[in-house]
């Protein structure tokens, strides 16, 4: 055996040995591991697809009854539209989450001017609902322009406010971003839709003072909204009695307190664990709008206590995520576009919870993610892909100036926690300090002091 072997060796056959062959150190190197995705970015994403899961449940079952025995016939018709707009909405959330961040800075002036466009367009060709003109319809799908303005207004807020820290001095100083605002507000309440108004105003106050603008500017601010927003309830009188049909529910439960007194009917007969998914008597007969503004009483309804507390839960963890994010943001703008976003989506949650559960006025807003819309479901999801973005380290460079917003030219310190002196937005450096404390230095003294 052992020549036989020799003489196979002599003819060029080698022994070999079944030995695994070493990975190559190019291919170990072209396969890095993708870096674990923060936790925000994950309460995030699991707080809106469960709220967006609940919204097409809810939608179904308080839309198919009327919806069957409406013009349409199809009791799934708003529940298709809902899929329909969702996944519209799920490609901008994408798209925006992995790219959008530098685009949408970029573009923001676009953006606010297309959304003012779309407003003075709805005024003059919008179609009339309700006594209010607030949708542009073009066939089957309907744009509601204020739901597109609003976030425009934040992305131009935290632009303009990321790249002028010193703005948030004084009112003088904001002057600029508070016409704009003011403007588009004015604009949004005249279509009339007061409740999204409230939302818009809001969120600007939750920008300003995530920008650090002083108290007192924004109790001077506060006192002058509260006047225009009783103005405008006094000049409408559908605002005047939904406000008394709130102070008193009962005074005319057949007319403006109707809606009100209804929804207390739906929560009351849920009780702690509901009547049943699909079992909900009011939606059917009572309960008006039953899958927009009111769909929060059908879940407490159908699932009773239990369902609005997990309601209550996904805003709470989303909110606590979209904050988070805000404060571990890698620049300026970042913190404020990711403070407006989850504010504006806080507050809107939190009106139409407060009037379903008659601690506030009706107002007409959706409840977000929830509540079936389209133009309100594909914003709302292309504001959060921006918030996801922001979780992961995205960030963008300033447009106009081409200067970069990273940290260290980052003025915003409210969120992160730092307590060191700021001069007109800016953190103090010693050149600031030399120049607060003893003027200007002149040329040459250092040369002098060093030639003595």
């Amino acid at each position: 055996m052992s020549s036989a072997a020799g003489s196979l060796r002599g003819l060029g056959f080698r022994r070999h040995k079944n030995k695994p062959k070493p990975k190559s150190k190019s291919k170990a190197k072209s396969r890095p591991k993708a870096p674990a995705r923060p936790l925000e970015y994950s309460l995030l994403l699991t707080a809106t697809m469960c709220l967006l899961a609940f919204g097409v449940v809810m939608v179904f079952s308080a839309s198919s009854s009327a919806s069957l025995l409406g013009a349409t016939g199809d009791g799934a018709y708003y529940l298709k539209r809902t899929l329909m707009f969702g996944a519209f909405g799920l490609l901008a959330l994408h798209v925006l989450a992995r790219y959008g961040l530098g685009a949408v800075r970029t573009l923001t002036p676009m953006f606010l001017l297309g959304a003012v466009f779309l407003l003075l367009a709805t005024k003059v060709i919008g179609a009339e609902v309700n006594g209010a003109q607030r949708w542009i319809v073009l066939g089957p799908v309907q744009i509601q322009a204020s739901e597109i303005a609003k976030v425009a207004l934040m992305l131009y807020g935290a632009n303009i406010l990321a790249e002028r820290p010193q703005m948030t001095r004084d009112l003088r100083s904001l002057r600029p971003f508070l016409l704009v605002a003011g403007a588009i507000i004015a604009l949004i309440v005249v279509e009339p839709d007061l409740g999204t108004g409230m939302v818009t105003a809001f969120s600007v106050t939750a920008l300003l003072i995530a920008a650090g603008v002083q108290i007192r500017h924004l109790a001077m601010l506060a006192a002058g909204i509260g006047f225009i927003v009783f103005l405008a309830v006094l000049m409408e009188p559908y605002r005047m009695a939904r406000l008394t049909s709130f102070v008193h529910p009962s005074a005319d439960a057949s007319g403006a307190g109707f809606q009100g007194m209804q929804a207390s009917i739906a929560l009351g007969s849920g009780g702690v664990f509901g009547t049943g998914i699909g079992e909900s008597v009011q939606k059917a007969f009572y309960l008006p709008e039953a899958h927009t503004d009111m769909i929060a009483a059908v879940i407490g309804e159908e699932l009773g206590l239990l369902g609005i507390t997990i309601l209550c839960g996904l805003y709470m963890m989303f909110g606590y995520a979209g904050f988070r994010t805000a404060q571990r943001a890698k620049d300026r703008y970042g913190r404020l576009l990711a403070a407006a976003l989850t504010a504006m989506i806080l507050v809107q949650a939190s009106i139409n919870l407060f009037a379903v559960l008659g601690l506030a006025p009706l107002t007409g807003v959706t409840l977000p993610f929830v509540s079936y819309g389209n133009s309100s479901l594909i914003v709302t999801l292309a504001a959060v892909g921006l918030l996801l973005n922001i979780a992961n380290g995205g960030t963008a460079t300033a447009g106009a100036s081409g200067t970069s917003t990273g940290r260290g030219s980052s003025g915003f310190r409210l969120l992160d926690g730092g307590g060191s002196a700021r001069t007109g937005g800016r953190r103090a450096t010693s050149s600031d300090r030399s120049r607060r404390h003893g003027g200007t230095r002149r040329a040459g003294a250092g040369s002098r002091r060093r030639a003595r």
